[in-house]
Parts: C-alpha cells; sequence; structure tokens
C-alpha cells in the first residue's frame, strides 16, 4: 500500500476547513441578518383568510351555477339561493312584482323567479277548470322535487367555488381540499338552520311589491285564510291558480273579490290637509270594496273656517265616513262635517251602528293650534279616555255593546282596554299595533297624508299609510288586516303587508269571537 504525501494530506485538509463562498442568493447582509426574514403569520391571520376564501368562493359558485329551472304547475320557475343576512323566501313574478315571505332565519334567502307561462299547461287548465282541484298536489310534488335538485346543486356549486378559489390563492391542494370542506359545513349548517326555523305560515303574511300590492287577493281573502287554512302548500296551490289567471287575463290584474261575509274597514288617520289622500282613499275604496271609512283624526293642519273646502271631496269617496276631532282638528272643523251627508261624527262616547259595525269615539280634548291655551296634555287625554271608557260600559249594560272604539291620541285609546275588543288611533304617524293588558287591541294607523306639509321638513319623505281592516259579519270580530304603505312626496313604492290576529292563526288556542278580558272596573256578566 503506497503512501500519500504528506504535502497532499494538508492540502486537502485545509480544503475540508476553509470557509464556504456564499452564493448570491443566500448572501445577506452582516449587519442586519434576521430583520428581513419572513415572520411566520399568525393563526388568526390565516383562519380570517381561509373564512374569506371560503365564503367569496361559495358565493361565487351560486352565481355561477347554483340554480334550477323547475316547472311548477302550469309555470316554468327558476330556484336559486343567494347569501343573505336575514333569511326568508322571495318570489319574483315578472313583470307584476314580488312577493316576500319571512320563511327562515339563515344565512341563505331562497329565491323563486317565475320566468314564463307555459302556454299548453296553462290553456290545458282554462279549458279544464276541475283540474285546479289537483293543482295542490302537483305544486306541491313539484317544488319538492326542485328544492331537493336545488340542494344538491348548491352543495356541489359551494364546493366547487370554494375549492377552486382556494387553489387559485394557496396553490396548494390540501388547503384547497379544507376550503371546500368547510364550505360544504357552512352550508349544511345554514341548512339546518333554515329548517330549524322554517315558518310555514309565513305565507299569510307576506309582503307585496310593484303592481301586486294592488293584488293582496293572491293569498286568499281574510276569511278564507282563518278558516280554510290547511298547511303551506295549499296557499302555494292558491297562489299558483291565481298567478295563471292573471297571465292568462294578458297580465292584468284581477278584480280584488272579497268574502261577501266580510266587513271591510278603511282606517285612515292624520291626513293633514294632503290632497292627493282623497284620491288614494277613493281608489282604495273601489278596490277593496270598502263598507266604511274610518278617520282618526287630524285631517285639518289648523283648524281654520278657510280650511273646510278641503273636506268637501270626503262625500263622493263611495263609502261612509266615521269621523273623530284630532289635536288639529276645531270644532269649526268638526260642525262643517257634521252637516255632510254620509259623514259620522262620533265625540263624547256617542255610538252609531253602521255596515254591520257598532262605532264609538270621542274628539281630542286640546287643539294644539290654538296657542293661546294651556295644554293639560297627557292628563286631559286620560280624562277623554275614561269618559270614553264609561260610554263603551254603558252602551254594554244596555245590551248594544261597541265593536270598534276611535280616538285620535293613543293615550286616549289606552284608557278604554277591557271595554271593546278594538281601538282604534293615530297621531304619532306611524304604524303599530298591540294587545293591550285586558285584552283590547290597539291598531295605530300611519299619516295617510305622509304627515302634510310636514313630510318635507326631514331628510326622507314620510310613507303615506293607511290599513284594510277585515272583520267576520257574524262575530264581528277582527280577522286580519292588510296594511298598505305608498311611497312619500316623489316616490311612486307601493307595499300591502297581510297580518292575522294570534287568535286567527292556525293552532291558535283563543277562538276569534272571544271578548277581551274584562279591566277590574268592567262589569264582567254583561260581556258580549
Amino acid at each position: 500500500m503506497s503512501r500519500v504525501p504528506s504535502a497532499v494530506v494538508k492540502i486537502r485538509h485545509r480544503l475540508r476547513r476553509a470557509p464556504r463562498v456564499p452564493t448570491r442568493r443566500t448572501r445577506r447582509p452582516a449587519s442586519a441578518p434576521l430583520a428581513l426574514a419572513p415572520r411566520p403569520r399568525r393563526p388568526l391571520v390565516r383562519a380570517l383568510g381561509l373564512v374569506a376564501v371560503v365564503v367569496l368562493g361559495a358565493w361565487l359558485g351560486l352565481l355561477v351555477v347554483g340554480n334550477v329551472r323547475v316547472p311548477v304547475g302550469p309555470m316554468d320557475t327558476t330556484m336559486t339561493l343567494r347569501p343573505s343576512l336575514t333569511g326568508g323566501t322571495k318570489i319574483n313574478i315578472s313583470p307584476l312584482g314580488a312577493l316576500q315571505l319571512d320563511s327562515h332565519t339563515a344565512p341563505v334567502r331562497l329565491d323563486v323567479n317565475v320566468d314564463q307561462l307555459d302556454p299548453t299547461r296553462a290553456q290545458a287548465l282554462v279549458d279544464h277548470p276541475e283540474r285546479f282541484s289537483g293543482l295542490q298536489d302537483e305544486v306541491a310534488h313539484d317544488i319538492t322535487r326542485g328544492t331537493a335538485d336545488l340542494a344538491v346543486r348548491s352543495g356541489v356549486a359551494v364546493v366547487t367555488g370554494a375549492t377552486a378559489l382556494g387553489l387559485a390563492v394557496y396553490r396548494r391542494p390540501r388547503r384547497a381540499l379544507a376550503s371546500g370542506g368547510l364550505a360544504l359545513a357552512l352550508l349544511a349548517a345554514s341548512g339546518g338552520t333554515a329548517y330549524a326555523t322554517w315558518n310555514p305560515d309565513s305565507v299569510l303574511e307576506p309582503k307585496f311589491s310593484g303592481l301586486l300590492s294592488s293584488a293582496p287577493s293572491l293569498v286568499g281573502n281574510a276569511r278564507s285564510i282563518v278558516t280554510e287554512f290547511d298547511v303551506y302548500q295549499q296557499e302555494l296551490a292558491r297562489l299558483v291558480t291565481n298567478v295563471t289567471k292573471l297571465y292568462d287575463a294578458t297580465s292584468t290584474l284581477p278584480a280584488y273579490q272579497p268574502d261577501p261575509t266580510t266587513i271591510r274597514v278603511l282606517h285612515v288617520s292624520d291626513i293633514h290637509l294632503n290632497p292627493a289622500s282623497w284620491k288614494i282613499i277613493a281608489s282604495l275604496v273601489e278596490q277593496y270594496r270598502v263598507d266604511v271609512i274610518v278617520d282618526s283624526g287630524d285631517t285639518m293642519d289648523h283648524g281654520t273656517a278657510a280650511e273646510n273646502g278641503f273636506l268637501d271631496p270626503i262625500e263622493g269617496l263611495g263609502a261612509p265616513y266615521v269621523w273623530v276631532r284630532g289635536n288639529h282638528d276645531s270644532l269649526v272643523t268638526q260642525r262643517y262635517l257634521e252637516r255632510m251627508k254620509n259623514v259620522h261624527v262620533l265625540d263624547d262616547g256617542r255610538a252609531t251602528t253602521i255596515a254591520g259595525l257598532r262605532f264609538a269615539g270621542i274628539g281630542d280634548p286640546q287643539f294644539t293650534p290654538d296657542r293661546s291655551k294651556a295644554s293639560g296634555a297627557e292628563q286631559s287625554q286620560e280624562l277623554a279616555g275614561a269618559r270614553l271608557a264609561s260610554a263603551l260600559r254603558d252602551q254594554r249594560a244596555a245590551g248594544t255593546p261597541v265593536d270598534v272604539a276611535v280616538a285620535h291620541e293613543p293615550s286616549a285609546a289606552r284608557e278604554v282596554d277591557g271595554t271593546v275588543p278594538l281601538v282604534l288611533a293615530g297621531h304619532i304617524h306611524r304604524e303599530k299595533t298591540e294587545v293591550m293588558k285586558y285584552g283590547t287591541r290597539l291598531r295605530i294607523e300611519g299619516s295617510t297624508g305622509g304627515s302634510g306639509l310636514r313630510a318635507v321638513e326631514g331628510k326622507y319623505p314620510d310613507p303615506i299609510e293607511a290599513s284594510i281592516l277585515y272583520f267576520d259579519r257574524d262575530t264581528r270580530r277582527l280577522q286580519a288586516w292588510d296594511s298598505i304603505e305608498l311611497g312619500g312626496l316623489g316616490r311612486t313604492t307601493a307595499e300591502v303587508s297581510r297580518h292575522l290576529p294570534k287568535e286567527n292563526q292556525p293552532g291558535a288556542t283563543t277562538s276569534p269571537s272571544t271578548s277581551p278580558t274584562p279591566s277590574p272596573a268592567t262589569p264582567s256578566t254583561n260581556s258580549p
């Protein structure tokens, strides 16, 4: 074995121990060797970033492919899931408008677009009306199948969208799959929330917009809603049936056909010298076949004799006009109305029967435009309400109980709690409903004049509000009401909302004809 020269061994040893020359890629300034090194991301930031990618990807997936075309009865519809903060269901019936239902509370909304009417299927229904009886089952089957298809397609769309965006952002298959899995979990949680909060009765209280706001009969009249309600599917079939007839009539709105056994009362208030109110009231009287108009005061603004000519259109509105004095209406105004035909002025608890309903009311004890007199405010309202309550008890004792009481200010109206089933008021310029302690329902109307000239004082104009109240002719109790809201000055929006008292809703234990619980001062032996 030959020996390596010692000189060669030393050279090799020196080569092994020689420092490595840093390359261009690893070289960094000696003064700050750690300053440029990237810091690891915080877990919270990474988690928020992942959630943002998942939500955006899922939303994009739903926009691109998350819808299904479903034939529902004679109509072709498109069902879509959309992200939403409030949930619910929106049914778009182009070009007539839309219906909104508070069907569920979840971060997704169900949109149903009525695309077109199939001429062949629609004509078959028109030619053979007996087929409408089987339309309910057909619609229920179509919607069940469409909802199942939409759930599957939405799941695929959400997972695909979140996975694709995750892959584009992170460029790692594992992260992309995690995005898709999280999206699927979020969709499942949203579906579970929607299922847990599903409210099939929401079809009973829809909100109409567009031209449909003039056709609330699409979901049936007040009496049929109370007595004929079985399940959600029946009302949905009724909706499809009426929409079919709507399209068959060349998309013209059908005349409103109320139940002949229903008494319809139009409640208006706080007109405040707005001349547009008379045209709106006349239109509502004709459209809804109104039997009685009730005005809970503040028809005028200053109550002067010069304003009295503003009241002349009342005689031509087409229905009896029941009126109580508001704090902007003077005794001069009241005497002018008392001389008009078809006008019934209520004051000091006087009662009158109109269209099968018995009304009693009291005028506002204050006249605020008259600054020469100090106002007693709340105390005078309570005294007026107490006088009205006493008159209502006397009517009941005489065997002629009052069905509807009317006052201008809610503070006066609250004093009649327990003496009458329903009391109407205004004054506060916004709509409100409540059932008071002893069972009397208080309905406060908004301003049918859009607050009059006061509408221009704020940033946004006040809406014009009125209500159609539906009474059962036999029991004379409130069955349902439609809240009507029109856009204020310069606006052309319209919305009609159907409402049912709790005692009239499906499953309620209280009969709609039950009288209110009498207050301690009310004789319980003379209940109607």
